[in-house]
């Protein structure tokens, strides 16, 4: 998780690994809701924010948690928007085995 000014420019970032998580335990809710909560800290002791977007990128089961634990600090959030990419076309089937 990323946390970036208006122009885009990294202010501060948190991730499941920093946090301590390793191997799978990084791809589970808790740690989403715990890498939200520590990436929060670092907002509130850094820098004075008034209102927050928050654009999510990627799949996953932290991804809601993260965002639940969002919500429920006292930060002013204005928008959520979803900007997960979408493949077009994809990837082609295998073609079947000739013996």
């Amino acid at each position: 998780m990323t946390f970036t000014d208006a122009n885009g420019n990294v202010l501060c970032w948190a991730s499941a690994g920093s946090c301590g998580f390793k191997n799978t335990k990084k791809a589970t809710p808790y740690a989403g809701a715990k890498t939200a909560e520590v990436l929060l800290e670092k907002i509130n002791a850094n820098f004075e924010v008034g209102e927050l977007k928050i654009i999510i990128k990627g799949v996953g089961p932290g991804r809601e948690s993260a965002l639940r634990a969002l919500f429920n600090s006292n930060l002013n959030i204005t928008e959520v928007e979803d900007r997960t990419p979408v493949p077009f076309g994809g990837p082609t089937p295998p073609k079947p085995r000739r013996v």
